[in-house]
């Protein structure tokens, strides 16, 4: 009797078993937690994948190896080796030498040559600009990887902006969900005590299915501005997102463009380029002028030489030397493209200057207007909202319909709307100030608040 006690107890504990392993491999696997971004993690993840940021980085490396090859060829000797062993014989009557006596053909007589040459320049102008040039197109090439990580900061600050306003924007709709809920609940209730009509009723299921609809469509585009910003990133439109900082109004001072205007054209990496660009050229039409100028260097070769292996004997040579250039045609064609390239260097160079002037006035302008926005459609919300109360209240009392409240609720959700618009035109037009300055990130760091 005990065993078969202890038999059933034993089936009974594997069945269990079986049971809960069965339901646990149908059940629904468990969603990962979301991974809660912050702005400036954002940035940091655009910067570290971003293609255009990586390809400024490459030209940057190129820029690097032709600067090193520069810095050889005009301050570094070169040193060769050189070594040979041959057998040969000559025939003199090719050379001219034909004599009584001396046969045609000589040899075959064999020597052996090691050696080592080296060659030094000592005074040459035009590697030497040629140098300096490539330092400054190195200093370019590194702006310009500044001036693509300050437009990548840019347009990521701007992707988390828009999912932000879309989060802002799905948080209202819920709320408006929410309210018109209890307003198909309070119709009904007031319907079924008759002291309210099935229209009420009816205009109350209305709304509540216009804010669903509104609710879906503000979801999807959240969930699509994710993914977009997802995207840029570098990150799986798998990975489950959530912003770690909401849409809120951070006011800030309003600076005088008289000293923004000095701090951006030292600050700008675009600008910056540029007159690296300038001076490249100045060093170049350097180099051009000294292409007729003389060169002096120095080589020389030390090595081994003799008929046999056991017979080397020591030989060398130091000599200096001077090049001059006769005719150069070609210098003349060459100073023309430089001069036209200048011109054109400058007149860009004009031209950012007033387009950053443009840029810095035309934030200013956008971030004051936005201020404003942002006061009056917080007092306009703010408005609406105690519209509302008064209307359910009158509604609650049965004064009125609930056609008060529907109109209120509508006007409540334009209130909401131009309030997020509001926010996010501020949070923009403090970006594009960050951006026209120059340091785009740590501006943003800094006017945010982070």
């Amino acid at each position: 009797m005990m065993k078969s006690d202890f038999r059933t107890v034993v089936l009974f504990l594997l069945a269990g078993l079986i049971v809960c392993l069965l339901s646990g491999k149908s059940g629904v696997a468990q969603q990962p937690d979301p991974y809660r971004l912050t702005l400036l993690e954002a940035i940091q993840k655009a910067l570290q994948a971003n293609l255009s940021v990586l390809e400024a980085g490459t030209r940057v490396e190129e820029a690097e190896g032709t600067h090193a090859r520069r810095f050889s060829a005009a301050q570094l000797p070169r040193v060769t080796a050189q070594t040979y062993a041959n057998a040969q014989n000559r025939d003199l009557r090719a050379f001219g030498i034909s004599m009584k006596g001396v046969p045609e053909v000589v040899g075959p007589f064999s020597n052996y040559d090691f050696r080592l040459y080296a060659q030094q320049n000592v005074v040459d102008l035009q590697s030497y600009h040629g140098l300096k040039a490539s330092e400054r197109a190195l200093d370019a090439g590194r702006m310009d990887e500044r001036d693509a990580r300050d437009m990548i900061v840019r347009v990521v600050a701007g992707l988390y902006l828009n999912a932000q306003s879309a989060t802002a924007r799905t948080e209202a709709a819920q709320s408006r969900v929410t309210d018109s809920s209890t307003l198909l609940k309070l119709a009904r209730d007031k319907h079924d005590a008759g002291t309210a009509t099935g229209v009420d009723v009816l205009r109350a299921q209305v709304q509540l299915a216009n804010d669903r609809q509104a609710l879906l469509i503000a979801q999807n585009q959240s969930k699509q501005s994710l993914l977009e910003l997802a995207r840029n990133l570098g990150m799986s439109p798998a990975t489950p997102l959530e912003l770690a900082e909401p849409l809120d109004f951070h006011p800030l001072g309003q600076p005088e463009i008289e000293t923004l205007a000095p701090v951006a054209l030292v600050a700008r990496a675009d600008y910056l380029s540029l007159t690296s660009q300038r001076e490249e050229l100045l060093e170049q039409q350097r180099a051009n002028r000294a292409r007729s100028y003389p060169k002096l260097s120095i080589n020389g070769n030390f090595g081994e030489i003799g008929r046999s292996i056991g017979d080397l004997r020591s030989t060398g040579l130091v000599q200096g030397q001077i090049d001059f250039t006769l005719f150069d045609r070609d210098r003349n064609g060459e100073a023309q493209e430089l001069a036209s390239h200048l011109k054109r260097i400058d007149d860009q160079i004009a031209d950012l200057r007033r387009g950053i002037d443009e840029q810095l006035r035309e934030a200013l302008l956008n971030l004051n207007s936005a201020s404003e926005q942002v006061a009056v459609a917080r007092e306009g919300q703010q408005l609406a909202r105690r519209e509302l109360e008064l209307a359910q209240d009158r509604f609650l009392q049965g004064t009125a319909n609930n056609v008060e409240v529907v109109t209120a609720q509508d006007e409540l959700a334009r209130a909401e709307q131009n309030y997020i618009l509001a926010v996010s035109s501020h949070v923009d037009a403090k970006f594009a100030l960050a951006r026209a300055m120059g340091d785009t990130q740590k501006h943003i760091v800094e006017f945010m608040g982070n």
